[in-house]
């Protein structure tokens, strides 16, 4: 096996380290999001009404964790600057691949979360486990926001792939 000199290893700019670090930051949001949408709400699912509810609404209280906040908005921030090198450097071919990977993040995790997932987890939080419609509050509740998820998981998905695309295009 023979070495490479350090002197013909490629180095890595500030942007592309950002970019790196984004592209990580998107395809980690999109595995919790895929986790949640392949076996956690289905197991939420095989539980009676009342106690999903309970389970879920505990859960959404967990979630609000620095970890977890600082992975999914730490790297919605992250988009910014890298959008802004897409547009500073907009002749270069990665631009657009920067441009796709911020919006699907910005959009389709940062705006769905907080315009349709936060409202309906705080709706979900005052329903009362054991009252007669929790059974009809909970199948509303579960098949719109699994069916939502997993487009949150894809657009995740989609903007680690764009700026990893753009990683190898520089």
């Amino acid at each position: 096996m023979t070495s490479t000199p350090a002197s013909t290893l490629p180095t890595m700019t500030l942007e592309s380290a950002l970019t790196l670090a984004t592209a990580l930051g998107c395809g980690l949001t999109a595995g919790v999001f895929f986790g949640f949408s392949s076996f956690v709400m289905s197991g939420l699912d095989r539980l009676p009404p009342g106690q999903a509810i309970a389970a879920m609404q505990s859960i959404n209280v967990t979630a609000v964790r620095p970890a977890f906040m600082a992975l999914v908005f730490g790297t919605a921030l992250a988009c910014l600057p890298v959008m802004v090198l897409a547009v500073r450097d907009r002749d270069e071919r990665p631009a657009v691949l920067l441009l796709v990977g911020g919006l699907l993040y910005l959009i389709g995790v940062i705006a769905l979360t907080m315009g349709y997932h936060v409202p309906l987890n705080n709706a979900l939080a005052t329903v009362d486990p054991g009252s007669a419609d929790a059974a009809a509050r909970w199948n509303d509740y579960t098949v719109g926001w699994t069916r939502l998820n997993h487009l949150r998981a894809a657009a995740g998905l989609a903007a680690a792939a764009a700026f990893t695309a753009a990683l190898v295009h520089r």
